[in-house]
């Protein structure tokens, strides 16, 4: 499509926002910075020990402005383009433009680039020149850096990092290239326009900096850097196209979300290079003080990998990588709180040990280890990929969690149930709870997939595990039909005891726990007006699933409202809370956002037997198109209006080859869903699953 006036995917401004930390960021699953800044981070690049690790500052030579010395008030406009993951400022004087475009190279990924293009507009003979002010100072607080060699003509600094996150552990090597950059830059008299390109290659060894930027030279004498890239990330954007006809505002936060997720993950191509997770401000930020220091959640697992799981599987099983090669930390956090098994971090950052700066978080929220292995589950329901657990160390992992909590469990002779005691829920305001709902169900849910996959892989099922997946207690009030959010919990409280953030709503989307509409119905209505309006940017979106679940739309499209006060204008960057504060660039609330869209309107539910749909759009919203939903190695275009839903099988693959699908609705109509073959019928629920006996 034509991309332009009006464009939803392209945000442009004549200012910039008055808090920098509102300025958009480039990023690729190696390099990050946000645009006219002086620092830029590398993935699994930190320095300090334990609960002071951060994301190491690497001196930027990216973060320059472009002036026009002399000019009376220049036109001045600044633009993200979603589409070809490009930043662009551009100056208007008379007689000529100069545009300065910034990008992180999407399958380069220890490459990134600006240029300044300079053009004459009218027929006049005299040089122009443009300044570009750098603060660019070849130093860091967290690196130890050296001058090298000139390379191809770049300059060259290395150096490690202060400080290990272990003792003893390791420091990593930031190795940095770069293109000098003049004090300012002349269009020679003779000239009708020119354009000179900037490289910085940044890598872990010397070898890969010089390889990356030598990549980078060979484009630019082609032609083609730019170009490169914004064809890899136009396949990406291509790949994982989502479009909705509905409010301009709600197209926009949608492509917003988009570019800065998908900004996130690794390139189709890169299998060489690990990747090392996403923090909820991404790599673009993380300094020390700053979005959490750069740091892992369960943000990432519960918040942001369904999306990616849905659109682009190969980067969520670069996500569950992180998982593995941390899965050591995590059975040390485990020992030394005294329990078996694995007990992933509640931050995380390069090694898998606890890096919270705060022991009660790290000690007490341990539902994050539950969410580890869902994401881990619905990977495997989605693309029945045994590989990762039979050679890549998933099976490792999800017996090491099951035995976690196995050990962390209590019997109760009291209730005859398994407890879990002195816990932090999901809601932080709340600390040493016995019986969390959420860690309980999550517990359970980790067990019975740990028992279905042994059974998969033809492993022997602890018996204890089925055992205490039956018998934790997960409290329920029996009278008013309703999930306490722990033992104690009492909404008799006038109005309710406060809860910071979506919780007990997650048990029905997306741990699924089995309970009726009623149930459902009163678990939404009890926590919604205690929930802290003033809480973190994802609640509203899971009480928006909710309500669409239930088929209340207004309801479901006030939530989803609620979600524009953490939208910022005018690049579309989420804060995390609706005053500003908290982490920025905040990825979390922007997958939250996505799910509402893949998961709420469309009905998508991951299950062991299918992926169910049942779809439902607030008023405002007419059609909703999803170019690429992955499932069982087939890639589905899925089109859903209120009428009609639509599907097509767009590609299958080949090795291993994928499952023939068909799509049964709950009347019992049945689909084919052939490669090549659109098909349609009424809206209504239904379910996508293997064909039985057809094969591709």
């Amino acid at each position: 499509m034509a991309h332009g006036e009006g464009d939803p995917g392209v945000f442009t401004a004549t200012a910039l926002p008055g808090d920098p930390r509102l300025l958009p960021t480039v990023t690729n699953a190696f390099l990050g910075t946000r645009v006219f800044r002086d620092i830029l981070h590398a993935a699994g690049v930190y320095s300090g020990a334990a609960g002071d690790t951060h994301r190491a500052d690497v001196p930027s030579p990216l973060g320059l402005r472009m002036a026009a010395p002399g000019a009376h008030c220049p036109a001045e406009s600044f633009t993200l383009d979603t589409w070809t993951g490009t930043f662009s400022h551009t100056i208007r004087s008379p007689g000529y433009t100069a545009t300065h475009q910034l990008y992180a190279h999407h399958s380069l990924v220890h490459l990134m680039a600006f240029s300044i293009t300079v053009r004459r507009l009218d027929g006049s003979t005299h040089p122009i020149t443009v300044q570009l002010q750098s603060l660019f100072v070849p130093q860091s607080q967290d690196l130890d850096l050296t001058p090298g060699p000139d390379f191809q003509g770049a300059h060259y600094i290395y150096g490690q990092t202060l400080v290990p996150e272990v003792e003893g552990g390791p420091r990593p090597t930031v190795h940095m290239l770069w293109t000098p950059i003049p004090q300012s830059l002349t269009l020679g008299g003779e000239e009708r326009e020119r354009c000179w390109e900037f490289l910085v290659a940044v890598a872990g060894s010397e070898e890969e900096a010089k390889r990356s930027y030598s990549a980078g030279l060979a484009l630019v004498a082609a032609g083609s850097l730019h170009r490169s890239h914004v064809r890899a990330w136009a396949a990406l954007r291509r790949g994982c196209s989502v479009e909705l006809d509905g409010p301009p505002a709600l197209r926009q936060a949608l492509h917003g979300c988009l570019y800065y997720l998908l900004s996130a993950v690794p390139p189709q191509d890169s299998p060489g290079v690990p990747f090392h997770g996403i923090s909820p401000g991404g790599l673009s930020n993380g300094t020390r003080g700053e979005d959490y220091w750069g740091h892992v959640f369960w943000d990432q697992d519960t918040w942001v990998f369904p999306n990616i799981l849905l659109l682009y599987p190969e980067a969520a099983r670069a996500v569950l990588h992180y998982r593995l090669r941390t899965l050591e930390g995590a059975r040390r956090n485990a020992q030394e709180q005294g329990y078996e098994g694995a007990k992933f971090p509640w931050e995380s950052a390069a090694t898998g040990r606890e890096v919270c700066p705060e022991e009660i978080y790290g000690a007490q929220e341990i539902h994050v280890s539950g969410d580890v292995l869902m994401a881990f589950e619905q990977y495997y329901c989605t693309t029945q990929d045994q590989q990762l657990f039979r050679e890549d160390g998933g099976w490792e992992l999800v017996e090491a969690v099951a035995q976690y909590w196995c050990s962390r469990m209590e019997w109760s002779e009291e209730e005859q149930l398994y407890h879990i005691r002195g816990v932090m829920p999901p809601d932080e305001y709340h600390s040493q709870v016995d019986n969390s709902a959420f860690t309980n169900a999550v517990a359970r849910r980790s067990l019975n997939f740990a028992a279905d996959l042994a059974r998969d892989l033809l492993l022997p099922v602890p018996e204890e595990w089925e055992d205490r997946a039956r018998k934790i207690k997960v409290p329920f009030d029996e009278e008013r039909k309703y999930h306490p959010e722990y033992d104690g919990y009492s909404p008799a409280l006038s109005p309710g005891e406060p809860v910071k953030q979506a919780d007990v709503v997650l048990l029905g989307f997306p741990l699924m726990h089995p309970m009726s509409a009623e149930v459902r119905r009163n678990d939404l209505e009890m926590y919604e007006p205690v929930t802290d309006p003033a809480g973190p940017a994802m609640t509203w979106s899971m009480f928006a699933v909710g309500w669409l679940e239930l088929k209340e739309l207004q309801r479901a499209r006030s939530q989803l409202q609620k979600c524009f006060s953490n939208i910022t204008e005018p690049f579309k960057v989420w804060v995390e809370n609706s005053d500003g504060s908290g982490a920025v660039n905040f990825l979390t609330g922007m997958g939250g956002f996505l799910q509402v869209v893949l998961f709420g309107f469309t009905g998508f539910r991951i299950t062991r037997s299918g992926l169910l749909f049942d779809p439902a759009f607030p008023d405002d919203i007419t059609k909703l198109n999803v170019s690429s939903i992955s499932y069982l190695g087939n890639k589905l275009e899925v089109t859903i209006t209120r009428e009609e839903t639509r599907m097509e099988v767009t590609e299958t693959c080949r090795d291993p080859p994928a499952s023939a699908l068909e799509a049964v609705l709950e009347s019992g109509q049945r689909f084919p869903l052939r490669e090549g073959q659109s098909i349609s019928f009424p809206t209504a629920p239904g379910w996508i699953q293997r064909s039985p006996g057809r094969t591709t």
